[in-house]
């Protein structure tokens, strides 16, 4: 989708653009799942070009992309750090600048949790990495694999916000 789906994926006006691929089915799934459960790590450029298209190409060059953090238990049973790599092959693509601005600080698992409890879990998982300092002029570039029910990426841009980030982008791969 080469659109803002803002409406599309999310009901919440309040939230910054959001550009995703595609809706989570068919090939999209299968690649994403290879990615992400299977490491296959030869798909994480392919990916970050999948991304570029559907970001607008007038993004400033100094802008940040911070990938939402994967959960360390996750990253030690898949041998990478399949947001992060996408983030850094999306950073060298656009020549942008890739920081690790969210941290986590608690390794709560989304994957079957409820949306109640998937809030909760989002709300209290990350916080703002304190080695960085978030300048209002820049535009940030918030990136995740899979919006499901958006809790994640709503308490990423809840932080980043709070931090002082006044230009914010949602990209995502897929939506559920």
């Amino acid at each position: 989708m080469h659109r803002d789906v803002n409406g599309l994926i999310s009901k919440n006006k309040t939230l910054p653009p959001i550009y995703v691929v595609g809706k989570r089915n068919g090939i999209l799934e299968k690649i994403i799942n290879d990615y992400k459960y299977y490491s296959v790590r030869d798909l994480a450029r392919p990916l970050a070009e999948l991304i570029d298209t559907i970001l607008p190409k007038d993004l400033p060059k100094k802008s940040v992309i911070g990938p939402l953090p994967t959960a360390t238990n996750h990253v030690r049973a898949r041998g990478l750090d399949h947001t992060y790599l996408l983030a850094k092959n999306l950073a060298k693509i656009r020549k942008f600048h890739l920081k690790r601005i969210i941290i986590r600080n608690k390794n709560t698992v989304q994957v079957g949790a409820d949306r109640t409890t998937r809030i909760a879990q989002a709300l209290a998982a990350y916080d703002i990495n304190s080695r960085i300092t978030i300048d209002p002029e820049t535009t940030y570039i918030l990136l995740d694999d899979v919006w499901t029910t958006g809790s994640s990426i709503k308490a990423g841009v809840k932080i980043l916000k709070k931090a002082g980030a006044k230009n914010i982008v949602i990209a995502l791969l897929a939506y559920s």
